[in-house]
């Protein structure tokens, strides 16, 4: 007598559903990267596929608890569809953490009273005296910086640390002499695909050149800490990049004979 042993249907659909939604997450990602999809189309698909991840992930569960009890075929497909559903699901937690243990602050400046004017038009993020302590605060090396070289060298290398990153450059004016002011602006792209422009001011002067940076989200969606992150880390690389031209500079003494 031949006995027939079932395929659980639970098993069956949890994996295609969780291969429908692994492709809807990861796609899009690919498309706002690309600026081939808006921002808000991206939140909303993304959104759809998030929740046929979830889906997946439960009918992927009462899928085991059936084939626990029935003996019925589906393991592996059940098994898969989990998979989907948490590779989906990863970088939900991953992000929750973030914007947990990284506070959000879409507007970042070194100097709050003059900030370097962005390029692209953004509906203003109001900085009032709560939030401008709090992302001091957050962030200590986000100051203006006084350094003792000419303004085209300070430009220049903003624009090389600027290249090195990657970051798309949308406009700049070159300080044509030592006491001018030039400016840089830039757009990154998250991992993502949200944009966040980066402005620069490079101020010549008789004692130096004083330089203010700024970075700001371009969209509501949370930065996740990456503006202060990002201006924190570009000064203190300034910092190293001067100290060493400075060090290359400054004439060695001769050796004795």
């Amino acid at each position: 007598m031949r006995i027939l042993v079932r395929t659980s249907k639970w098993a069956v659909w949890a994996r295609r559903v969780g291969a429908l939604a692994l492709p809807l997450a990861v796609i899009p990602v690919l498309l706002h990267r690309e600026h081939i999809i808006t921002s808000d189309n991206f939140e909303i698909i993304e959104a759809i596929a998030l929740s046929l991840a979830v889906l997946a992930v439960v009918m992927a569960l009462i899928a085991f608890a059936r084939l626990w009890f029935t003996g019925d075929q589906g393991w592996w497909k059940a098994s898969l569809a989990f998979i989907f559903g948490a590779i989906c699901l990863a970088p939900v937690a991953y992000y929750a953490y973030k914007y947990v243990s990284h506070p959000s602050a879409a507007d970042v400046s070194t100097d709050f009273d003059s900030a370097p004017a962005l390029s692209t038009f953004v509906e203003s993020h109001f900085i009032g005296p709560e939030e401008r302590a709090r992302v001091e605060a957050l962030y200590p090396n986000a100051r203006s910086r006084n350094y003792p070289i000419t303004a085209p060298q300070m430009f220049d290398t903003v624009s090389n640390l600027v290249d090195a990153r990657g970051w798309e450059v949308r406009q700049q004016r070159v300080p044509a002499t030592e006491l001018d002011t030039g400016t840089l602006n830039a757009v990154v792209t998250t991992l993502l695909g949200f944009r966040q422009e980066v402005a620069f001011r490079i101020s010549g002067g008789p004692d130096g050149t004083t330089i203010a940076m700024r970075s700001a989200s371009l969209s509501s969606f949370p930065d996740f800490g990456d503006n202060g992150a990002r201006v924190e880390a570009f000064m203190l690389d300034l910092d190293n990049q001067v100290t060493l031209m400075l060090r290359n500079a400054t004439p060695q003494p001769a050796a004795d004979n």
